[in-house]
């Protein structure tokens, strides 16, 4: 009796598991592949554009406020003659000069056709420390007055597919001798601006050409431009270059652990309102300076990224022009008109910390 148990169990098994013969079509309903004919992905016709970013890419600042500082440095001055009175050349030191820089890039839209970004930025130089400065008008409002900067600025986008992309910048800067209880009237505002058209190859690397409109070189010109955005294949090192104004190696280390050497082209055109009982009136410094720098750059919480710069700035251009009838002029990379004063800023070492908001 147990041995049939046995025998009946092992049939009922191989009934119930065995597979179904593909052979005996007559039990089986063939399926009917004509209903799959208008089948489509839902995304296919849309179009695709590619992104701002890059693999590894240091993370854009939103939100920073950090402090400037630079050491001690001698500036040499040539004669300046105004109206009827002349300046001899002469030698002025100063022990240091620094200040707050702040500002904020907050996107406007962001879509994955656009994105519009919009902010302002500030910075403030106080020349401290002045030795032998005497009478001349220009060491005089540095001590006296330093220099700011207060600006608007807005970056525009624009992809054209997956591949190609346009990006426009605007900047409106008010510079000059003045401080914030005595801000110069809006006439003496600068406008800079660029345009560049790109082509991003692949998730590691983006590249664009076009022009600009700047003051970075102290005085307005017009340049051409490239940007480069490129990360090598084992993700470790990197170029973050929009030439000539700035280039960098980067060293990622970790995503939230960034290390960078390179350089800034700074600079700007301030107007000089504040010695006219000096006799100095229509006069504006123009303002270059190359920094070389290193960079570390981490996340210390979340978003809040920690940077310091230490490097050594020098002088590109430190010179005077002026305005007899109160007009902007454009002498570029070969014009020959003359400077009302030339003068020559002494090289010094630099550092800049500051506390940054980024973009997740």
């Amino acid at each position: 009796m147990k041995l049939l148990l046995n025998l009946c169990i092992i049939f009922c098994a191989k009934v119930c598991f065995a597979q179904i013969d593909s052979l005996q079509t007559d039990t089986i309903k063939e399926e009917d592949f004509s209903m799959y004919e208008n089948f489509d992905f839902a995304d296919e016709g849309a179009k695709r554009f590619c992104t701002p970013k890059v693999f590894d890419l240091s993370p854009a600042k939103l939100i920073w406020f950090g402090y400037d500082h630079q050491g001690g440095f001698d500036l040499s001055s040539d004669t300046l003659i105004d109206s009827d009175r002349t300046w001899s050349p002469g030698n002025s030191s100063f022990k240091g000069a620094g200040g707050i820089r702040a500002g904020a890039n907050i996107p406007i839209v962001s879509r994955t056709n656009i994105v519009v970004q919009g902010g302002f930025n500030l910075w403030r130089i106080n020349y401290s420390g002045a030795k032998n400065i005497g009478v001349n008008p220009l060491a005089n409002t540095l001590s006296q007055n330093g220099l700011t900067t207060m600006g608007l600025m807005a970056t525009v986008f624009k992809p054209l597919n997956d591949r190609r992309f346009i990006i426009a910048q605007g900047n409106a800067d008010l510079n000059g001798d003045y401080q914030f209880n005595n801000i110069i009237p809006l006439q003496y505002a600068r406008y800079s601006a660029a345009a560049l058209y790109g082509i991003k190859t692949n998730d590691r690397k983006m590249i664009a050409f076009g022009i600009s409109r700047t003051y970075r070189v102290g005085e307005i010109n017009y340049i051409p431009i490239m940007l480069l955005n490129w990360t090598h294949i084992n993700r470790k090192w990197g170029v973050e270059m929009l030439a000539p104004a700035r280039a960098q190696i980067r060293r990622s280390f970790s995503p939230r652990k960034l290390l960078f050497f390179g350089y800034e082209l700074e600079g700007n055109s301030y107007r000089i309102l504040n010695n006219t009982e000096l006799g100095l009136r229509h006069y504006e410094l123009r303002r270059g300076e190359l920094r070389f720098r290193f960079i570390w750059e981490q996340s210390i919480y979340k978003f809040i990224w920690l940077s310091v710069q230490a490097g050594y700035r020098y002088d590109y251009a430190f010179d005077v022009d002026q305005f007899p009838n109160d007009k902007e002029f454009f002498r570029g990379f070969f014009g020959n008109q003359p400077y009302k004063m030339e003068n020559a800023l002494g090289g010094t070492w630099y550092s800049f910390v500051s506390l940054n908001l980024v973009s997740p």
